[in-house]
């Protein structure tokens, strides 16, 4: 682990495990499940989704997100993304959370539920571009 969590993960990481157990991957065969934790608690679920027009696939993080953001909430403190091998969000995905939270916890584990990563979104996307990094004057 990159950091010693001060909180325990271990249920939000269940939680992406059994996202991933919904995950519809006849072409790469890789399940991935997300868990991401809105500041008031809820939990919004994710798994990754083929597509024979590869471009058209979606990523559990992205389909979390897009779950939450079309409930009204835009403001998360963790995700849990589990892999096989407790693989890292792809830079679409880090883009897209960076929108709402970057200062998110990133947790990565395995499908067996071992944590292999926790930091904060930020240092998976250092110097990222949000809603702040755009000039919202009208001069």
């Amino acid at each position: 682990m990159n950091s010693t969590p001060t909180h325990d993960y271990s249920a939000l990481v269940q939680e992406a495990i059994t996202a991933s157990q919904h995950a519809y991957i006849p072409y790469s065969n890789y399940p991935v499940g997300a868990a991401l934790q809105s500041k008031d608690g809820k939990i919004y679920h994710g798994c990754n989704i083929e597509n024979a027009s590869y471009p058209a696939t979606i990523c559990a993080e992205r389909t979390a997100l897009v779950k939450a953001v079309s409930e009204g909430i835009r403001d998360f403190s963790a995700i849990a993304v589990v892999t096989e091998n407790g693989g890292s969000p792809c830079g679409i995905c880090r883009q897209m959370l960076y929108e709402f939270s970057p200062n998110m916890m990133v947790i990565l584990a395995d499908l067996d539920g071992k944590i292999h990563h926790i930091m904060p979104l930020t240092d998976f996307l250092p110097h990222g571009f949000g809603p702040s990094s755009l000039n919202s004057s009208k001069d």
